[in-house]
């Protein structure tokens, strides 16, 4: 691999089912196989951005010493109905339970996150227009 380069595969299973490898050995499926539901690949794009800006999210709460107890990303997302069909429309609800939250440290750690340091959310915003919300709850508390 030449320096600098990521490499995946992705190897055809079934009818459009394909599993994803990176050089580590993790995977994914993409399309159902065995029984077994898969993940699209465009599910995926929202997947990654969810993890992307959770991590983020997470790691500079952390260094604002407002740790989280728990933290869930939701995203929805509407794609055009003619082809290439892209995501035009993207939304991400944080949930994040912990104790003492204080909200301007969330919301900074959102902004960062949005404008700086998630790749994948500065992409796709290149393509769709992505809102945000959050939700404070207490450790315990279940969300909606």
């Amino acid at each position: 691999m030449t320096e600098g380069w990521t490499e995946i595969s992705a190897a055809w299973k079934s009818e459009n089912t394909f599993v994803g490898q990176n050089s580590a050995g993790g995977t994914v499926q993409m399309g159902p196989l065995d029984g077994k539901p898969g993940v699209g690949p465009m599910q995926l794009l929202l997947v990654a951005l969810a993890g992307c800006t959770g991590e983020d999210i997470v790691s500079i709460l952390k260094k604002q010493r407002q740790t989280p107890t728990d933290m869930q990303v939701r995203v929805r997302g509407k794609r055009a109905t003619e082809y290439p069909m892209i995501w035009t429309e993207i939304h991400i609800t944080y949930l994040i339970w912990g104790e003492n939250t204080r909200s301007k440290d969330v919301e900074r750690a959102i902004q960062l996150s949005e404008e700086k340091y998630c790749s994948v959310e500065l992409m796709l915003c290149k393509a769709a227009n992505i809102t945000s919300e959050y939700v404070l709850l207490k450790p315990g508390e279940k969300a909606e």
